[in-house]
């Protein structure tokens, strides 16, 4: 008897982790029958046709265009959406991803009607409850059946906090979508070409988090520090409509002057460009592993990191907002060295593995 599947996302990073495992899903027809659910969170005009023509998935059977608003009040009305999709779909499964209002909003609306939760990067940890992310991780965790581990350390973290019963840790399913898209980004895009920009002669930014674009003095350290190295080689900055708007509100669109400015790009775009620069800056979770996939230096512009074997193995650095930490790091760079023997993410077949988890 076929089993049902409804997978909750809301933010293009979740499409892309769950591109890996549709893809999975489609080789076992007549088993399995998956119903995406897109919860509106992020509005991305690139999350087009053409995106998940990219991704090779099909587009969303629902799609319940709850953006905007505080955190309570857009949690909540994803809840009552999803509830909604979940009493008239009736799943054997609900599969979430990663850390966001979508995240909580499917498991709570799952475990309330009773329904099995398969959360995929369950037990990462950035031990700041300041954070929105860590809150939702947490409680998606402790209502989820299967916790679908990326690393040893998240199966530690949930561990230590007494949990152990369907623990696996299955590999990331982001290695599986790094190595599948690889060589597809380095022949299909040509946006190094359009940019004008040299393999190894340029750097790529992303700048997103509240904790970063909320505080105009942390904002402020970021931008200089970019500015100040785009002196000495390209800077490409795909900006962010929220950082934009918040940019100008601070007055802190002089710095944009000395960066390549970009609109939000296309999967195949954005990962030919993180495997041709010279270093990545970002305080993008998905950035960092696909920097460490790729085997690109890293400077992440946060306080703690959830992914601390790429900062243990060399090829990520810390350096929280301040301008200063962020010049040092970079002048750092040609004397670093990293571990490129180490897998830490799996073997790219994590996809497979949560598919037989889910099939039992």
């Amino acid at each position: 008897m076929s089993k049902k599947i409804v997978t909750i996302v809301g933010a293009r990073p979740q499409f892309i982790k769950a591109a890996a495992v549709s893809r999975e899903i489609l080789k076992h027809p007549g088993q399995l029958e998956e119903i995406m659910v897109h919860t509106g969170q992020h509005y991305d005009p690139n999350m087009s046709q053409v995106f998940f023509d990219e991704l090779e998935i099909p587009a969303p059977r629902y799609n319940l265009e709850v953006s905007g608003g505080s955190h309570g009040a857009m949690t909540g009305r994803m809840l009552e959406g999803i509830e909604r999709i979940l009493l008239d779909e009736k799943p054997d499964w609900v599969l979430i991803y990663g850390d966001t209002n979508s995240t909580l909003a499917g498991a709570l609306a799952a475990a309330k009607l009773h329904i099995p939760v398969a959360h995929v990067e369950a037990g990462l940890r950035s031990f700041n409850m300041h954070m929105p992310e860590e809150i939702n991780r947490i409680l998606a965790d402790r209502v989820s059946s299967l916790l679908l581990c990326p690393t040893d350390v998240a199966v530690d973290n949930l561990a230590r906090e007494g949990v152990t019963q369907g623990v696996h840790n299955v590999g990331d399913v982001m290695y599986d979508v790094a190595l599948y898209y690889r060589e597809r980004a380095r022949a299909g895009s040509g946006i190094l070409k359009t940019l004008g920009l040299t393999e190894q002669a340029f750097a790529l930014a992303t700048c997103h988090r509240a904790e970063n674009t909320d505080d105009p003095v942390r904002l402020e350290g970021i931008v200089s520090a970019l500015a100040q190295i785009a002196s000495d080689m390209p800077v490409v900055l795909p900006l962010h409509p929220r950082t934009r708007k918040l940019l100008q509100q601070f007055g802190l669109e002089r710095y944009l002057a000395a960066l390549t400015i970009v609109e939000p790009l296309p999967f195949l775009d954005m990962v030919a460009l993180e495997q041709a620069t010279k270093v990545i800056f970002t305080d993008s979770g998905g950035v960092q592993k696909e920097a460490f996939f790729y085997r690109v230096p890293c400077i992440t512009m946060r306080d703690e990191t959830e992914w601390v074997e790429t900062v243990e193995l060399g090829w990520n650095r810390l350096v929280g907002a301040e301008r200063v930490r962020i010049l040092e790091a970079y002048a750092a760079l040609a004397a670093g060295s990293a571990d490129v023997s180490s897998l830490p993410y799996g073997d790219g077949r994590a996809a497979a593995r949560i598919l037989a988890l889910l099939m039992v």
